[in-house]
Formats: C-alpha cells, sequence, structure tokens
C-alpha cells in the first residue's frame, strides 16, 4: 500500500507527502518517500542480535528435522504403519469372509430337522488321543472338520439329533473366538512393534516443535523490545508507547508501519497541518485478491485501527462515511412471471433484495413483494442478488414452495447464467475458477480468497464477445458464495480483471455490469422445468 498525505506548512502553502507501508524493495528509506516510525538508534542496538538469535534458532530447528536420525525414524515408522494397515485390513477380509461362511452353515444347521433320539449311523467319528497340551486346538479343529463333513453328506433335509446340534453349533462359536484370539493376538504385536518405534519418533519430532516453540517465543520477546522503539504522538502533541494503543493485546505484525502512521508521524513532528489522507494500492495484487493496482482502499482494522483514531486526536477529522444507498428505481417491479405459487422478478441495479438494518434501507424487493402480495406465507425469496447486481429473482408465494425451491438451490438443481462486462482482456475462451472465498475480516464486505479457510467456490466462464478494452463473459455459478463472480473475475487467478463498473474490487462507474441473465429451475407445483430469461442493460 501506498499513501499521499495532502498538508498545509506554516506558511499557508500546501504541499505532498508520500510513504509506503513497511519496506519497499527490502528497504527502510527511499529517497521521496518519509522515513519509518520507529527510534532508529534503540532499532539499531536490537536488530542485529535479534536477526542473529532467531536465524540460529530457525537453522538448528531446520537442522534437525533434515537429520539422518529423525529421517530413519520416520521411514521405519511409516513403513510399520503401512504394514500395520495392510495386514490389518487382510485380516479383516478374512475374518469377514469366515464369517459370512459360519452364518450359512449356522442357517443350515437350524433349518435340519431334530430328532430326540441320536441315530447311531450319524455320530461324529471318535476323536485320536492327543497329548495334552495340544488337545484343545487339534480336538477343536477335528471337530470343526468332522461336522463339516457331516454338513457336506448329509442332504440338507437330513436329521439331526440334539447333541449334534448343538455340537455342530457350539464349533461354529468356538470359530469365532478364535477369529477374535487371532484379533488380540495380533493387536498385542502391532502395540509392542508401536512401542519399539512411535516413542522414539515423537520424542524426535518434539525436539522439532520444541524448537520452533523456542524460536516463537524468542521471536515475541524481541518483538516487544521492537514495539518498544515506537513513540505514536496525535496532533495535540500527545505520545504514548506504541503496546499501550493496543488495550493490552498483543500488536500484530507490521503494526506503526503502515503508510497513514508514517505520513500523520512525519507531519506532527515537522510542524505540518494534515489536510486530507488517502491510502492505494500499487504492483502486482496480493495473493488473497481484493486488490488492485490504482485502487483507494481505507486502513486496515488489526494493525490503523487502534492507532489512527489517537492520532487523529486534536484534528478536526470529517465523519466516518456511511452507506447511502443510490436514488430508489421506480417501485413498480418489473414482474417477468407469476403464478398462485412463485413469481420471478427482474430486479434493478440499486435496489436491495431485503431491507438493510438501518431505517434508510428499508426499501427492497423483499419490501415490494410484502406489499404487492399481502396474504403470501413465508420468507418470499427463494435466493438473493448483491445490491448492484440486476437480473432474476425467483420467489415462492408460500411456504411449501419456498422449501422447494431452497433444496433445488441447495443441491445445485437450480441453473443460473449472469453476463458481465469484464474491465480488461480475457485470456482463453472458456475455463473454470475454483478460488475458496471469506470474508475480509478488517474490510467488511469484502470477500477475498483464503485456500485455508474459505467456503469452496466454484465458476464456469464462457467469452460472448471482446470489444475494445473490455470481454463480455458469461458467468455459470456452480456455488452460490458472497462477491464470488466479482471475485472471481477481479482475482490474478481468475479472471485477472474485475468487472466494469466495481466499487469493491475494481474502479467504481455508473453501475456494476453484472446481471443475472437466466434462471432455470423444477416448478414445485407442476413438476416441470421452466426457464426465464432477461437480457443484459448493457
Amino acid at each position: 500500500m501506498f499513501g499521499v498525505l495532502v498538508v498545509r506548512q506554516a506558511d499557508g502553502t500546501f504541499g505532498v507527502l508520500r510513504a509506503f507501508s513497511a519496506m519497499l524493495a527490502g528497504r527502510w528509506d527511499v529517497p521521496g518517500f518519509v522515513p519509518p516510525v520507529f527510534d532508529r538508534d534503540a532499532r539499531a542496538r536490537v536488530e542485529p542480535v535479534a536477526d542473529a538469535t532467531v536465524k540460529a534458532l530457525l537453522a538448528r530447528a531446520e537442522a534437525w528435522s533434515a537429520s539422518e536420525e529423525l529421517r530413519r525414524l520416520r521411514e521405519e515408522d511409516d513403513a510399520r504403519q503401512a504394514r500395520e494397515a495392510t495386514e490389518r485390513e487382510a485380516m479383516r477380509q478374512r475374518h469377514e469372509t469366515r464369517r459370512r461362511q459360519r452364518h450359512e452353515r449356522r442357517a443350515a444347521i437350524l433349518a435340519r430337522p431334530v430328532q430326540t433320539e441320536p441315530r447311531a449311523a450319524e455320530t461324529l467319528p471318535p476323536l485320536p488321543s492327543t497329548d495334552a497340551e495340544a488337545a484343545p486346538e487339534r480336538t477343536k479343529t477335528e471337530r470343526v472338520q468332522a461336522l463339516h463333513t457331516l454338513d457336506q453328506e448329509k442332504p440338507t433335509a437330513s436329521v439331526l439329533t440334539e447333541s449334534e446340534r448343538a455340537r455342530a453349533l457350539h464349533a461354529l462359536d468356538q470359530e469365532s473366538r478364535g477369529d477374535k484370539a487371532e484379533k488380540r493376538r495380533w493387536d498385542a504385536a502391532q502395540e509392542e512393534a508401536r512401542r519399539q518405534l512411535a516413542p522414539a519418533r515423537a520424542k524426535a519430532e518434539r525436539r522439532v516443535r520444541a524448537l520452533d516453540r523456542l524460536r516463537r517465543i524468542v521471536s515475541r520477546g524481541f518483538m516487544k523490545q521492537f514495539h518498544g522503539t515506537y513513540a505514536i504522538t496525535n496532533a495535540r502533541g500527545e505520545t504514548r508507547p506504541l503496546r499501550s494503543l493496543y488495550g493490552g493485546a498483543e500488536p500484530p505484525s507490521g503494526a506503526g508501519d503502515c503508510a497513514g502512521a508514517k505520513l500523520l508521524s512525519y507531519a506532527f513532528a515537522h510542524g505540518l497541518q494534515p489536510v486530507a489522507l488517502a491510502e492505494f494500492w500499487w504492483g502486482t495484487p496480493p495473493a488473497s485478491g481484493g486488490r488492485i493496482q490504482g485502487a483507494f482502499y481505507p486502513a486496515c482494522r488489526d494493525k490503523c485501527g487502534p492507532l489512527l483514531p489517537f492520532m487523529l486526536e486534536g484534528l478536526e477529522v470529517s465523519a466516518p462515511r456511511v452507506f447511502v444507498p443510490p436514488p430508489a428505481p421506480t417501485p413498480e417491479l418489473s414482474i417477468v412471471f407469476e403464478d398462485a405459487w412463485l413469481v420471478v422478478i427482474d430486479k434493478p441495479c440499486g435496489l436491495l433484495s431485503v431491507p438493510g438494518r438501518d431505517a434508510s434501507l428499508l426499501d427492497s424487493v423483499l419490501t415490494r413483494l410484502r406489499a404487492r402480495y399481502p396474504h403470501a406465507t413465508g420468507p418470499l425469496l427463494a435466493h438473493r442478488l448483491d445490491l448492484d447486481t440486476s437480473g432474476l429473482l425467483v420467489a415462492a408465494l408460500d411456504s411449501r414452495t419456498h422449501a422447494s425451491l431452497q433444496r433445488q438451490f441447495l443441491h445445485r438443481d437450480v441453473a443460473k447464467r449472469y453476463v458481465a462486462l469484464i474491465d480488461g482482456p480475457v485470456q482463453g475462451d472458456t475455463g473454470t475458477i475454483t478460488l475458496p472465498l471469506r470474508v475480509d475480516l478488517d474490510d467488511r464486505p469484502r470477500q477475498i480468497v483464503d485456500p485455508v479457510h474459505g467456503k469452496p467456490a466454484v465458476t464456469d466462464w464462457e467469452v460472448l464477445r471482446r470489444e475494445a478494452g473490455h470481454t463480455r463473459v458469461a458467468f455459470h455459478p456452480r456455488t452460490g458464495r458472497t462477491h464470488q463472480l466479482r471475485v472471481h473475475a477481479a482475482h490474478p487467478l481468475g479472471l485477472g480483471s474485475p468487472i466494469v463498473g466495481d466499487p469493491l474490487y475494481g474502479h467504481a462507474g455508473l453501475r456494476l455490469h453484472l446481471h443475472a441473465e437466466t434462471l432455470s429451475f423444477v416448478h414445485p407445483a407442476t413438476g416441470q422445468r421452466v426457464s426465464f430469461t432477461r437480457a443484459a442493460p448493457f
């Protein structure tokens, strides 16, 4: 971020100061720009020691992470885990196969008729004598084999004695217990293997984490010393330590180094009267998007939010800008379709979908629908469009229809097509953008790209026409995130250029050139798929 500050000098003439946030090309001082806020001598006493100490700790952590011992422990433990997973799955499948076989044999045994008196011809063969130690296992195996032979030789309808049935069922139970015993023995063996490898690996990795924690603790200690080199002055000439302005919270990295703070600090130190301040982005957009070259942006909330109010004390400051809705479009809704169950509206640009919190923001599509259909039930609107976006909206006139439409939106059964005019050339003719989005906590309602915490957002697009300096594009969103199409257009990994007239992600104009042109869904009452189209008014 860069900043400019118009100042009034002692002789009444005006001048302009320039600043950049943090460092420019790795330098704190660049000719033509104001210097940083911190005390240079105090920082010079802290910085060399801090850099050397932190780098040494980082080198230790990296050396241990790449050590032969840790590599060997990880490889051996990973191999053990892979082997354990393979054996576990093989045993599970083996036991599952035997369980199904026992189930089938049990069903066959229970399906045979039973007679009270046993028949000599069908008695089990005598078991051979065995030594006492091996007898139980061999007895069980031979009993199962004998019963299995009997099962195979007898027709399904043959009669069993009660003792034969009992012994056959008991043998199946013994098989089941054998599988459970095998699993217990296997689990014990794996636990022993884990005890041999896992603790050693865990201990080695704890050392890596401990070195990393130590580095962070030491860094925080040095950061407090760095913060001590900043003395923040306001327009009254009052000075406070940087850390005291954050209410006991830890100041974020880079606090005091933003362009606005530098400009005001320099002006106060040199007896200059601040008149107007602006900050803008210049250069490659950040990875999160939300910034384009040449556009102006408000001061950040986390770093500058606690600083600037104090620095501006003693100055006559303009009231914060508040959102003022544009002149309300005609109160008559443009109805595209209506029946006893639903209504489709062509929303004009500049009309809210639902009322805002402020009393001046009551006019909306929902407000007008309530007035037009006083007997309608339920929430009415099944989806929304941004204030600056025009196009098709569908509303339900009863709760049942609304629930059906909501399910279709939830399951992505509603087909939507938007038309937009892009402020610049677009590479390629078609494509899909998959950039996860979340709200910018420091600048609501702006959305930013966040691969870690963002929600999935997917947009298909195709070029319709290339015009002088502009590209007309059709968007087919698969998800419905806030500002999805606007961010996907402006982000460097999206189309790389904002939509014409976008005040948040591009440059403000007469209107945002984004229009919901086509809407298609299954009519909840008739079951027929219906489609509606309204051409873009630009």
